[in-house]
Formats: C-alpha cells, structure tokens, sequence
C-alpha cells in the first residue's frame, strides 16, 4: 500500500489517501479519484500543468524511476529538473524532485505529493469550530502562536546545521514575532479551548526530521525549509481571516484582523524569500 499525502494551498487541509501500487495508476488518477483540486489539461506529458513536487519519506531508498523522454524534455524545458537529476534517475533509480502527475505511477511507497491547486476550482473556506467568546479565541491563539514558535525553532536549529544562517536568522524572527502574540494572548485565554482544528495546525510534515532529502542537497534544504515555513504560517493566516469574517463579536473581530494583518505580513515576507531563492536556483541551473 502506497500512503500519499496532497498538499495544496488550494485545500483546507493535508489529506492523505492509500493507493494501492500500480492499480490506481498515476498520482494524477489517484487525485482525480479523491476529487481533489490539481489542475490538469493534456493528460499525456505535453502541457506541464499537472507539475508536481513530490517527497520521498524514504528518499535514500531504490525507487525504480521511469522518465519518459516527453516528461524529461518538458520538465527541462520548464526548468524543474536538471541534468544531475536525470542521469541519477536513469542510472541510479533514484527520483527528481518535480514529476508531471500525469506520468508519475504511484508505487510502494509514502510520499508527499505538493501542488498549488486548480484555478478554475473555487477554494472552499475552512470550517471553523464555534468560538464563543474572545477568551476561547485567544486559548485557540495560544495553540496557533506555541505550534509557530516550536517548528520555527526547530526550522531554525535545522538550517543552522546545513550552514545556512540566514535562513536560520529569519526563522528565528519569525518566531520571536509568534512569541509576541503569543505573550499577548496568554493572559486573555480561558482554558481549555479545545483542540485546534487540524486544518489550523501546522502541516505534520513541515518539520525537519521528516525532512531527511535535505541532507544531501544544500539547495533544497534552504528552498524545502522555507516552503515548509510558509505553509505552516498561511494555516495561522487561514485562522485569523476566519475569525475575522465569521465572528459576530465587533471586538472580536477587530482584534482578529490585527493579526491578519500581521500574519500577512510574515506570509509576505516567505513569500519573498522563496521567490528569490528559486530564482537564484533558476540561474545556476542555466
């Protein structure tokens, strides 16, 4: 059994479904079949708008790799893939980090499969457990700016270690910024609040030590690190947004939007980082 996990910012949540290896086919039937937001046009390699990024959770592991030349030539031509790569993946067996869905047969094997989602689907807003007061709120608040702190920390200690220390700087920061709310939240939480709906936690696989293709690839740690970064601080984003749309309470609402845009701001700024990077990584490729 193949257990895939979609990420998308298209969807409220990571869902992960188990596939049976070489019955469903490619991860772009696996997605149709669950009837999840990936874009697709061609369906047989010619258009690239199924690209994915997928992660190998045994990424040292022998995978058996099939590229065909049209998913090559369009991967390179899209600047997703390098010839390092593929001479790994023929040779070696071993995967490249992007894939057409359209081609990529899912196997024996736990991967997390990214993707930014289709633009002709309209989002769906997340569900937001009841929040009946401004102290539940700020219990919930606790949860969104301690879950921050923790993977920002863990981030930061992570890119420390690859010797990447700006990126480790700005992790940091950012975690100093959740450590400020969370001091202002604090006092005002009554307790308990109740679990934190999962769709408003950070991503379970955002943290390094589910990370491991890191290790060998200085390049993807610094662009993995901060994707990861971004997608745990749009679920805080997402939280805030809902609570300022949904909330009944003037106050409350108030409150939640100084957040939104606060949160916005640190979205933004990832955002920025992440452009750059690829960018940097674009030139070198060329």
């Amino acid at each position: 059994m193949a257990n895939v996990t979609f990420s998308s910012p298209a969807m409220a949540r990571d869902i992960t479904v188990y596939a049976v290896a070489g019955h469903r086919g490619t991860i772009l039937a696996v997605a149709k079949a669950h009837k999840l937001p990936m874009a697709f046009n061609c369906q047989d390699g010619a258009c690239g708008s199924c690209i994915v990024e997928v992660k190998h959770l045994a990424p040292s592991a022998i995978h058996g790799i099939s590229l065909t030349e049209k998913e090559k030539e369009l991967l390179r031509q899209l600047g997703k893939i390098t010839r390092e790569e593929i001479i790994a993946a023929e040779v070696n067996d071993m995967p490249p980090r992007y894939r057409l869905a359209c081609q990529c047969i899912v196997r024996d094997e736990d991967i997390i499969v990214s993707f930014e989602g289709d633009p002709s689907i309209p989002s769906k807003p997340a569900h937001l457990a009841a929040i009946g007061s401004a102290g539940v709120f700020f219990g919930y608040a606790v949860q969104v700016e301690q879950d921050a702190i923790d993977h920002y920390s863990e981030l930061a200690a992570a890119m420390h270690k690859a010797g990447h220390n700006d990126v480790a700087d700005l992790f940091l920061q950012l975690a100093d910024y959740s450590r400020n709310h969370l001091g202002e939240v604090k006092g005002k939480a009554v307790a308990p609040a109740g679990p934190l709906p999962a769709h408003y936690a950070w991503p379970h696989h955002a943290t390094p030590e589910l990370t491991e293709a890191w290790a060998g690839d200085p390049s993807h740690a610094r662009l993995g690190a901060l994707r990861a970064a971004l997608q745990g601080e749009r679920r805080g984003y997402d939280f805030y947004c809902a609570i300022a749309d949904n909330s009944d309470d003037p106050e409350l609402a108030t409150k939640a939007r100084e957040f939104v845009l606060e949160e916005g701001d640190h979205v933004a700024i990832l955002e920025r980082w992440i452009a750059r990077e690829e960018a940097v990584q674009k030139a070198r490729r060329q």
